[in-house]
């Protein structure tokens, strides 16, 4: 058994395009638009992952846009996404400039949460040991659910 993707249905794909890739980091290896289904599939690897899911089509995050409008809640229902960083506070700073809420910080130099916009929370881990404590992370609150 390998794990291949984990699905998340967007209702906006430019907006979910631009947090996951000009924000997060994620790069589009892959795009199916079905005009039959009237839906558009986005997949998309991090940066280190590109040769992997181009040869395997694995590890991917797979963006669904249904192209008739649909109420997607609670995205948080089947957990997150987890993606290991070289520098979790050069991240989250990228982050936020780029408009996006911290919402669980880097207080530990290790794990952070942020959610995209349908909601989907998103853990950052550092790579490696935890980086020390720095401001202005260690002093920020949880900002919201994460």
């Amino acid at each position: 058994m390998r794990y291949l993707h984990t699905m998340v249905r967007v209702t906006d794909l430019d907006a979910s395009l631009d947090f996951y890739c000009n924000k997060l980091g994620l790069k589009e290896v892959r795009r199916i638009d079905n005009q039959m289904g009237r839906f558009t599939l986005v997949f998309l690897s991090a940066p280190e992952d590109v040769e992997r899911a181009a040869k395997d089509q694995a590890p991917l995050v797979e963006l669904t846009h249904n192209w008739d409008p649909e109420d997607y809640k609670g995205g948080r229902n089947f957990g997150h996404l987890a993606y290991r960083v070289d520098d979790i506070y050069e991240v989250c700073d990228r982050l936020m400039k780029g408009g996006v809420t911290i919402n669980r910080p880097p207080r530990d130099g290790h794990m952070a949460f942020v959610r995209s916009p349908d909601g989907i929370s998103i853990e950052l881990l550092q790579e490696g040991a935890p980086k020390p404590p720095t401001e202005p992370w260690a002093s920020m609150p949880n900002i919201g659910a994460w």
